[in-house]
């Protein structure tokens, strides 16, 4: 649930609803409010709050499990090192 989610990222980065009130320019009672289900966020406050903690939109409303990895500032060849990765656990766990 989009209520959940937006919960446990705030506390996992260790966030008063307050303060993530105040980076989104909203008020403490919206978050409150996000939070217990009574309503969700608008499209835009979705948006807002995956680039805040650095999550899809496709998370936080629940689509799926995926997750991005941000490459910004990596060289072409690490990036290919990451896929390597990433297709190796796959592998590994299927």
């Amino acid at each position: 649930m989009i209520a959940d989610r937006i919960k446990n990222l705030r506390e996992q980065k260790n966030m008063t609803q307050s303060e993530l009130a105040r980076c989104l320019g909203i008020t403490r009672s919206s978050v409150n409010a996000w939070e217990l289900g009574i309503s969700v966020p608008s499209t835009q406050y979705i948006v807002e709050l995956a680039s805040l903690f650095k999550i899809s939109t496709d998370y936080l409303l629940c689509v799926d499990t995926t997750a991005t990895v941000a490459v910004d500032g990596l060289k072409e060849e690490d990036i290919e090192l990451l896929y390597q990765i990433i297709k190796h656990l796959r592998d590994k766990n299927s």
